[in-house]
């Protein structure tokens, strides 16, 4: 078999840029129930509780998909692990369109849930095992942003479904064609990951080192083929972690560590944000549902912004300092937020104290806590490890989705607090 002597930067980018599609509709499908929700609970008349059980439908899946990613890539390999993802993407996004009632709806969003599930793991592990050493942190950051990507073009998408018809058509037909158009990436994705080659770690593995040496020789040249070819089996090699490794005494701490970090990071409440943004701002800041879907764009924009700097700084300022100020932020502008619901004042200040909360969390606890657990875990366990603090993430994730509309739709807690409880329990986490 021929190979290159010299790589494509062209041809790693674009095959990066394919997978990371994954992470653009794990951010599309995470984010489409910002806004349309509301319109599905109108159509089909149910309640906060089950409408928390809409919402985190998705999430219950996306733990099960985070589960078996791992065991499904080592299996099929990770190209095979992301077209059956785009499948899912697929098929929620046709089945939440065309649902007779609530429960299918909840069918077709637990299937989006695995795509999302399984993509988190599989998109960054094939983009790092893919990519040279010298530029990999670079080629697995095109995956966060993607993600962010795809929530910022959703609400878009959302927003201007929204305002092409009336409250009436948005509750019969809008709300479908936000849900439905999830199809069109989807489609684009399973096509173009027809495309890409195998990951090159999982071709060595599985005995097939011809095919491997090929793609690392397109990707950087016939001498670092080799030469990655050499790590790659060496790291094969001497792989031998197990779960229960991860439950030594010498691990158990750090184990603790990284699944309290995960934790934390949900339960901020960043995703009742970039979720029910919309609801948060018609509730807190009195507007129409077409005005907050505009300002959720903005909470969007906002987010890939400050994710992009904090990419660009977390080497330079550090993980520790990035960590305190954005907690601080954080803090101060969710209490801000359940003062505004006490006192029930409403205005422009309401959505700069959104921004503020989005801004921290983008700068600091949304990205920074991802690259303490890449560093805190051994190499041998590090996979392991991180899939269950990815478990763990998920699993908090829905249950502040859950809680936090049973809380809004709570007649004590409105009468007390006037919707602004959740934000002091989010911002005292």
């Amino acid at each position: 078999m021929q190979m290159k002597e010299s790589g494509s930067m062209t041809y790693l980018t674009g095959v990066c840029m394919v997978a990371a599609l994954g992470g653009l509709l794990f951010g599309y499908d995470t984010g489409v129930v910002n806004g349309s929700l509301d319109f599905v609970q109108i159509k089909f008349a149910f309640n906060d509780t089950m409408a928390g059980i809409a919402a985190a439908s998705a999430l219950v899946g996306c733990i099960f998909g985070a589960a078996f990613a791992g065991t499904l890539s080592d299996r099929l390999g990770r190209k095979k692990v992301l077209i059956l993802s785009a499948v899912m993407f697929l098929v929620s996004a046709i089945g939440t369109a065309i649902p007779r009632d609530i429960f299918q709806f909840i069918v077709f969003r637990f299937i989006g849930g695995l795509g999302v599930g399984a993509a988190s793991i599989t998109s960054p592990m094939y983009i790092a095992e893919i990519s040279p050493a010298r530029i990999r942190g670079r080629m697995v950051s095109i995956n966060q942003f993607a993600i962010v990507s795809g929530m910022l073009l959703v609400y878009f998408v959302n927003y201007f479904i929204a305002i092409g018809g009336n409250a009436t058509w948005n509750k019969e037909t809008g709300w479908r064609w936000m849900f439905g158009s999830e199809s069109l990436p989807a489609v684009l994705f399973l096509l173009l990951t027809m495309l890409i080659p195998e990951s090159p770690r999982w071709l060595t593995k599985n005995g097939k080192k011809d095919k491997a040496l090929d793609i690392l020789s397109r990707v950087d040249g016939t001498e670092y083929a080799h030469h990655e070819m050499a790590a790659i089996e060496e790291t094969i090699e001497h792989e031998s972690g197990s779960l229960a490794q991860l439950f030594h005494p010498g691990m158990r701490l750090v184990l603790v560590i990284g699944v309290v970090l995960a934790v934390l990071q949900q339960v901020t409440g960043i995703n009742v944000f970039l979720y029910f943004g919309s609801d948060v701002f018609a509730k807190l800041g009195g507007k129409t549902i077409n005005a907050a879907l505009l300002e959720q764009i903005v909470v969007g924009a906002t987010n890939l912004t400050f994710t992009v700097i904090a990419i660009w700084v977390v080497d330079k300022v550090g993980r520790k300092p990035l960590m305190i100020i954005g907690s601080v932020g954080m803090g101060i502008s969710l209490f801000a937020m359940g003062l505004a619901g006490v006192l029930q004042t409403k205005g422009w200040w309401i959505l700069f104290f959104v921004l503020g909360y989005i801004a921290c969390f983008a700068l600091s606890v949304g990205p920074v806590v991802w690259v303490i657990l890449s560093e805190i875990f051994p190499t041998k366990i590090r996979g392991r490890a991180m899939g269950l603090a990815t478990i763990c993430l998920w699993s908090a994730n829905a249950v502040v989705t859950l809680t936090f509309k049973m809380m809004k739709g709570s007649e004590f807690l409105i009468d007390k607090f006037h919707h602004g409880f959740p934000y002091f329990i989010y911002g005292t986490m």
